[in-house]
């Protein structure tokens, strides 16, 4: 068994390939999550575990960051941390603080780099791009909730919506979410935890099937395909009707609405035929719209202004029947907000 990449189902089913409960498991990750104890050598001390179990995996030590650097924008609270994997390599997290007074959400990085290729994304620019491992996903939110305790505060949710494609490294991002969520970890209730994609139908379907409890939002950038071949390369992969046809698959089988995380970009997708060809393509499909105003440091693109996001949330209004919400999209003076994060700054 390898500890690096695996989910508390799968600790419990080896644990009990060596007569041993669930309770062994529930003291080995309470161990981790609640005392900080990942050196393998104190599992057995810490944890109680018979000694089998512990000298069984101590020759795998779980994977840990470096924290190299933090910076807190005066604007908004928000917080990027900077860490580094053990060959140097660069991913970020953020610390967003929500309204609930104390309470904070993490967005989470799943990969070094991304391949999707949005033409609005710093990370897509990354020339160094792997998947995390599981363990190094748990570090990034072990490290982030302990400075949140330290600040008086707590973590109450988790998004993936960091650094990489989260469907592109499905298992170990799932098998994240599983420990977070895990009452013996993590303790992040499911419906706190939202799983980002650009819009991969293969997996959002093999998420339906799978009968996950988190949150699904998917990146839509436009309506047509056309513009969004434009916005996100992928869409030439999967055609938007696909894209929502299986985020209405999702929609119906969870019996929830699905974000769809729509970036504003001024003069490009903002117009009232962008807003019509939402409503053709929604219909009634169980979802949430959340807009998000671009933030390009590169200056290619521009949020819309005042007057034009107002303009088209009347027109979503008019032509979208489903609840339309603008999303705050913090720490811009930090490189922290979506689609600036590149392990710089």
């Amino acid at each position: 068994m390898d500890p690096r990449n695996i989910r508390p189902s799968e600790l419990e089913d080896w644990a009990a390939a060596r007569d041993c409960d669930a309770t062994v498991v529930r003291k080995l990750l309470s161990a981790i999550f609640r005392r900080g104890v990942l050196e393998p050598g104190r599992w057995m001390a810490e944890s109680q575990i018979p000694r089998r179990l512990a000298e069984s995996i101590a020759p795998l030590p779980l994977p840990r960051l470096t924290l190299d650097g933090s910076v807190v924008s005066p604007q908004d609270g928000f917080q990027k941390l900077r860490f580094r994997t053990g060959e140097g390599l660069a991913l970020e997290t953020v610390l967003i603080p929500l309204h609930k007074p104390g309470a904070v959400s993490l967005c989470l990085s799943s990969q070094i780099g991304c391949a999707m290729g949005c033409t609005f994304c710093a990370t897509a620019r990354m020339t160094t791009r792997r998947n995390l491992q599981t363990w190094e996903i748990i570090d990034q939110f072990l490290q982030a909730r302990d400075l949140v305790q330290s600040q008086g505060r707590r973590v109450t949710g988790a998004v993936f919506m960091g650094m990489g494609e989260p469907f592109l490294n499905y298992d170990n991002v799932l098998a994240a979410a599983d420990l977070m969520r895990c009452s013996s970890a993590g303790s992040v209730a499911a419906k706190a935890i939202t799983v980002s994609t650009v819009g991969l139908v293969p997996e959002i379907d093999r998420y339906t099937r799978e009968g996950h409890r988190y949150r699904l939002a998917i990146s839509l950038g436009a309506a047509t395909d056309a513009k969004r071949k434009e916005l996100v390369p992928v869409a030439s992969r999967w055609p938007v009707a696909e894209v929502v046809a299986a985020a209405r698959r999702h929609a119906l089988a969870r019996r929830c609405r699905v974000t769809l995380a729509y970036v504003c970009i001024g003069g490009v997708n903002v117009g009232e035929d962008d807003a019509r060809a939402l409503g053709e393509l929604i219909g009634d499909t169980p979802v949430r719209v959340d807009l998000i105003e671009v933030t390009d440091p590169t200056g290619r693109y521009a949020p819309p202004t005042a007057e034009e996001l107002q303009g088209f949330r009347d027109a979503l209004t008019r032509h979208v029947g489903q609840p339309i919400v603008r999303r705050y999209s913090g720490g811009k003076d930090i490189q922290a907000a979506c689609g600036t994060l590149a392990g710089v700054g």
